[in-house]
């Protein structure tokens, strides 16, 4: 039997620093949204139907350069999230906006899934659609 976290959320997001950069502080706004957001398309796409987890917990490494897929980590035995981080380049975090920072962490949060959801043959479609209206934003 699968774990399960001491809580309903399908979708865990959370920053690390990687440097002595100052955070911007607008970095929770952006999260919150985010996560609501990318866990209601991982619920109605059924995602974590039949996997070996029951949510998915993403750290997001503040460092020097922007990942295009995910580092992995084991599945936990306690809690039953399947653990991910990604790194974004803190220099584009420093001074941005809101709606910036919603689309530098949708795109790492988004790709994060995606390479997931493909490595244990789970459904994407919806998940690359909301990374390609974000990609087209300027």
């Amino acid at each position: 039997m699968i774990a399960k976290p001491p809580h309903d959320r399908k979708l865990g997001i959370f920053g690390v620093s990687l440097t002595m950069a100052r955070l911007n502080r607008l970095n929770d706004q952006a999260f919150d949204w985010l996560q609501n957001t990318v866990e209601k398309i991982i619920i109605d796409s059924q995602f974590l139907e039949d996997t070996p987890f029951s949510w998915v917990t993403i750290a997001i490494r503040y460092g020097l350069k922007n990942d295009e897929q995910p580092i992995y980590h084991k599945i936990s035995k306690k809690y039953g999230d399947l653990p991910l981080s990604i790194e974004v380049d803190t220099h584009e975090l420093i001074d941005a906006s809101l709606e910036d920072l919603k689309k530098i962490f949708g795109k790492a949060v988004l790709k994060s899934l995606i390479h997931a959801g493909k490595k244990y043959k789970r459904p994407t479609k919806p998940l690359e659609e909301m990374l390609e209206s974000l990609t087209k934003i300027k």
